[in-house]
């Protein structure tokens, strides 16, 4: 009878989080940012079916990047998470560090288990506060730890090199047509430090909106709402959005 091949736990681990980093990387980029009436969510998605950030309760919303049926398994939990919650004690009572921490139970505890492979997602976390030092964003890689993130994060295969552009530029107080364009400059910047174009229909682009009368603050931005931030001057960010837009925006 052979001996069984010895491999050490670290490096067990070591190669279950390299296998997660592989899969992460093959999937696009996308960006979730503060800007002055809340958070925004941006990113290259040519599907239309397919989302890669969602609506989880009122305030709070949910990014993903890596195999869509895993993180759409998440995104799934979490709905229930938030409803049952809300339903059971107050609506205030779901909030994002809550969530963040249902999705790192989850994740830790399929990274660390040899009966399954971890799984190839990295999520974000987002709940629009009241003021703007209300906002919070939570960035949860594939081995569920949590990582409290300020300003701007970004998940994805090029992430390293977009956080670090958007480092240097990104300012509090933005507006969110600024955001918005700040956002798609950073993932249009490929890995040589040469620039692409990506058109406004392979954009998937929402956000929380504090000043939304609605109690629930999350709205897709698409159609010519989207067109219209994407090529607006400064003199035209703050026109109201018509009856139109807000139709076709909605979630």
């Amino acid at each position: 009878m052979s001996t069984p091949f010895y491999v050490s736990p670290q490096q067990a681990m070591a190669d279950r989080a390299e296998y997660a980093r592989k899969g992460i990387a093959r999937g696009r980029s996308l960006v979730v940012m503060q800007y002055a009436d809340g958070i925004v969510f941006v990113g290259e998605n040519p599907s239309r079916a397919l989302h890669k950030f969602s609506e989880i309760y009122d305030r709070i919303g949910f990014a993903a990047a890596g195999k869509y049926n895993e993180y759409e398994n998440l995104r799934i939990g979490g709905v229930r998470y938030a409803d049952l919650r809300g339903y059971t004690y107050d609506r205030d009572d779901v909030t994002a560090r809550g969530l963040a921490n249902v999705y790192a139970q989850t994740l830790g505890t399929i990274f660390s288990s040899a009966a399954e492979k971890p799984y190839e997602v990295e999520l974000v976390v987002a709940e629009v506060g009241h003021e703007p030092e209300g906002d919070q964003i939570y960035r949860l890689p594939h081995d569920g730890s949590i990582v409290d993130e300020h300003g701007s994060v970004a998940v994805g295969g090029n992430a390293e090199q977009i956080s670090t552009f958007l480092d240097q530029r990104h300012q509090d107080g933005m507006s969110l047509a600024e955001a918005l364009k700040l956002a798609v400059q950073a993932l249009s910047r490929e890995a040589n430090g040469s620039e692409r174009e990506i058109p406004a229909e392979r954009l998937e682009v929402a956000i929380l909106d504090r000043t939304r009368q609605q109690q629930r603050k999350f709205k897709r931005i698409v159609g010519r709402q989207l067109s219209r931030l994407l090529e607006a001057d400064n003199a035209a960010i703050a026109k109201t959005d018509d009856p139109s837009d807000e139709e076709e925006g909605e979630s």
